[in-house]
């Protein structure tokens, strides 16, 4: 009988041991988490059932006078973890190393609480992060992706409010360019992040970590917020407990914002990443690299070095999937070149033309770089942006054979189309307008503010990449200089048939507009001078 006591005084102590109780808690934490939820972490706060009506149920009429006081993380993004948006700043404001060290501390950031969490991140993402280079991701790449994960029914109680303040635990360079220019933010406070010079340490500021309840208080005064959302975890229900009206938001009931009911259309936005770089989906896409990169290295050398009649079938057969209609009826027969008038993606876009037709074509371009010229299979040619001068080169261009020219002037992603340069349309009167479309699924092949010798690498990098080309029909003449109209009335004509038969709208934003958005210039190459840190 003594030896069974003692076995149990004994597993009793063991039991009781820290050590224990600590593989105890991350036994319980795996299992309320599950496996499959990996990209979530442990920054998931505190949940309980919600006193607060679902925000489903909030009356949207007459709070145009009414001050409303939110968060982004888990009321106005559906995602539940912020890891993708750390992981975007690592990988197009850093480094493609600082973005792979961010996903190597994944297993450790699964076990680690809601602000020990975002601290790892903020440190792994920010330390030695220029502050231009944030600055530059924070207006030209996440807001891409805070639209496409925005919650439907949280913006429509955000957008029926006359007043809006935010307050939030992620660091606010992250999200106050977003909330101020396409939901009219009226303040945004946030966690501040502590800077040396022009750099980020990666360490939070003498204040630490935003206490959203005492903010508020500290906010308002004694003046309660007239209307509050949260999300069920403790401290948003103490935080929203401070407003006259308060709602929450149920994960299970929203659903993402469509692209028509944006804030403001997505016409611009820049980085390489075209998904939503979740840890499973970053740990894929790096994966992929090594196979991805060769892969690119074989295509660029199939439509370099191996012009012949296979190479479009070797492209196919690699993965490069291409739609080619040719709508127009008859070829015209000229005593000089065809004029092609098309649409632009990527630069790529006359390479992809010629290879369809199967006959040499010249393009003219203003911004290639010296290597994309260099191993071009085409014939390039570089425009001045001196409107006499670069009307009289195409013109004799067009005697010596086939043209191709881009009237938008630069790449647009989305499905808009850019005004047309009319200059195309004082050079010809038979004009073939081709409808040109990119889509990609890992890597964007075009940028505004990185190496653009770098974009056919991307653009074939990604694993089925995929060109829709469609010629349509002769501008017939009536509808052309020849036949009394104007130069900008014929560039308008033919933007609107390449957006009808694209599904895309026109817009009147020009390369400049594109440019210093993303930039923050005019797309102009100066001459490098010296070199700046900051």
């Amino acid at each position: 009988m003594v030896f069974p006591k003692v076995l149990l005084r004994l597993a009793n102590w063991i039991m009781h041991q820290p050590i224990v109780k600590s593989c105890y808690g991350v036994a319980k934490k795996i299992k309320g988490y599950g496996f499959y939820d990996w990209g979530d972490f442990s920054s998931k706060p505190l949940h309980q059932p919600s006193p607060f009506p679902s925000i489903v149920k909030c009356d949207l009429e007459g709070r145009e006078s009414q001050t409303l006081v939110c968060d982004i993380h888990r009321v106005l993004l559906m995602t539940h973890s912020f890891f993708p948006y750390f992981m975007l700043v690592a990988f197009e404001g850093g480094s493609i190393l600082r973005a792979l060290f961010l996903l190597c501390s994944c297993p450790i950031l699964w076990f680690l609480n809601y602000e020990l969490n975002l601290r790892v991140m903020i440190f792994i993402s920010f330390c030695g992060l220029r502050i231009k280079d944030m600055e530059n991701t924070a207006r030209a790449v996440l807001p891409k992706f805070y639209l496409e994960n925005l919650n439907h029914e949280a913006y429509e109680v955000v957008a029926s409010a006359g007043s809006r303040v935010f307050f939030t635990t992620v660091p606010r360079v992250m999200v106050e360019g977003f909330l101020k220019e396409y939901l009219n933010a009226d303040a945004v406070i946030a966690t501040e992040l502590h800077t040396v010079g022009c750099y980020f340490t990666g360490l939070l500021s003498g204040s630490g970590f935003l206490v959203k309840r005492g903010a508020l208080k500290d906010y308002f005064g004694d003046r309660k917020p007239d209307l509050g959302i949260g999300s069920t975890s403790v401290h948003d229900q103490l935080f929203i407990s401070h407003c006259k009206e308060a709602y929450v938001v149920i994960s299970e009931e929203g659903k993402v914002m469509p692209r028509e009911k944006y804030p403001k259309p997505l016409i611009f936005h820049d980085g390489r990443l075209a998904f939503l770089p979740t840890p499973s989906a970053t740990l894929c896409m790096f994966l992929w690299l090594p196979i991805g990169f060769l892969l690119a290295i074989y295509r660029i050398f199939l439509g370099v070095f191996l012009c012949c009649n296979f190479t479009l079938m070797l492209g196919i057969w690699s993965g490069i999937d291409l739609n080619f209609n040719d709508c127009s009826q008859q070829r015209p027969e000229l005593s000089k070149g065809v004029l092609y008038v098309c649409t632009h993606r990527t630069l790529l876009d006359p390479i992809f033309l010629s290879t369809c037709l199967g006959k040499p074509l010249t393009a003219v371009t203003y911004s290639l770089s010296k290597v994309s010229e260099l191993i071009a299979p085409i014939r390039t040619m570089r425009l001045t942006r001196d409107r006499q001068q670069d009307g009289d080169t195409m013109k004799r261009l067009l005697y010596e054979g086939d043209l191709v020219v881009f009237p938008e002037g630069t790449t647009c992603r989305e499905p808009y189309l850019l005004r047309f340069s009319s200059l195309f349309a004082e050079l010809a009167d038979e004009i073939v307008p081709v409808a040109m479309n990119a889509k990609v699924n890992m890597f964007y092949g075009t940028t505004a503010s990185g190496l653009k010798c770098l974009d056919p690498v991307f653009f074939f990098m990604n694993p089925r990449p995929r060109y829709d080309i469609q010629i349509l029909g002769k501008v017939p003449k009536e509808f052309t200089c020849a036949g009394g109209r104007s130069s900008h009335e014929v560039a308008n004509y033919i933007q609107r048939q390449l957006a009808d038969a694209l599904g895309f709208e026109c817009t009147n934003l020009t390369r400049k507009d594109k440019y210093m958005m993303l930039a923050g210039n005019e797309g102009v190459v100066q001459e490098k001078k010296g070199r700046r840190l900051c």
